[in-house]
């Protein structure tokens, strides 16, 4: 789920930076990009990745 999260803000923040739109200093296509790679991060270090099972099967 959050490397889906993280691929829409990739697109935004191309999108952002192809059309060179102006925006304020905290949506700047370089902070959406850093947050997609966070998210990135998180979903490659397990978070999010859905339920954990516990214990054995048998």
């Amino acid at each position: 789920m959050l490397a889906i999260i993280a691929a829409v803000l990739f697109l935004i923040a191309c999108l952002i930076n192809a059309a060179e739109v102006s925006t304020n200093d905290v949506f700047t296509s370089t902070n959406v990009m850093l947050v997609g790679l966070a998210l990135l991060a998180l979903h490659v270090a397990g978070i999010g990745s859905g339920w954990a099972t516990r214990g054995r099967r048998r």
